[in-house]
């Protein structure tokens, strides 16, 4: 078991198969994020899985980001990509646009479910800034829920107090996961 299964995984609540609404629902909860509360997106978004050393996991892989590369010309989307100190995969989108990333990101975790990977998926990120100050929204894809992530200066420290009142401002929007012992960390994000 890797580093991001013990935190990502677990036990209990589990969704099963694709949830596209949930990760859309992103899509109409940054409206409130920049009008209501003032969060801007940084024009990026980023899914990270674990990857399988198999020729058929690295076809899929390749098959979906020639995908994101060909629809790239008409959305401008960028794909990159990033291994992690954990040995998991990053794929990072980079646009304006931000219902194409969210559009981008959901391509990506439908071509994994819908190959029999959906297990591999650990979390999709979307970073936004509060007056300088990243804030993260982590898309749990075993727990199905959202959380958010604001890291505090400080070495490791996060801004749990400012999470909490996140959660009351947009929780209506988003499909939070309800248990905050599972609003787990993801140190030195890539976005």
């Amino acid at each position: 078991m890797g580093f991001l299964d013990a935190l990502l995984g677990g036990r209990g609540k589990r969704v099963k198969g694709a949830a596209p609404d949930r990760l859309f629902a992103m899509t109409t909860a940054q409206v409130t994020l920049d009008t209501g509360l003032g969060l801007k997106h940084k024009q990026a978004a980023g899914i990270v899985f674990q990857p399988l050393e198999t020729a058929d996991f690295d076809a899929i892989l390749a098959e979906t980001e020639e995908l994101l590369r060909g629809t790239a010309a008409d959305t401008g989307t960028e794909v990159e990509t990033h291994a992690d100190e954990y040995r998991y995969r990053w794929l990072i989108l980079r646009d304006p646009d931000f219902e194409d990333l969210v559009v981008a990101l959901n391509t990506i975790s439908t071509q994994l479910q819908g190959s029999g990977y959906g297990d591999r998926l650990l979390a999709a990120v979307f970073p936004f800034e509060d007056k300088g100050r990243p804030v993260y929204f982590i898309y749990n894809f075993k727990r199905g829920g959202y959380y958010p992530f604001i890291p505090a200066p400080g070495e490791q420290a996060r801004d749990s107090e400012r999470e909490l009142r996140l959660k009351a401002q947009i929780g209506a929007e988003l499909p939070f996961e309800e248990d905050v012992t599972r609003w787990f960390p993801l140190w030195e994000i890539p976005l």
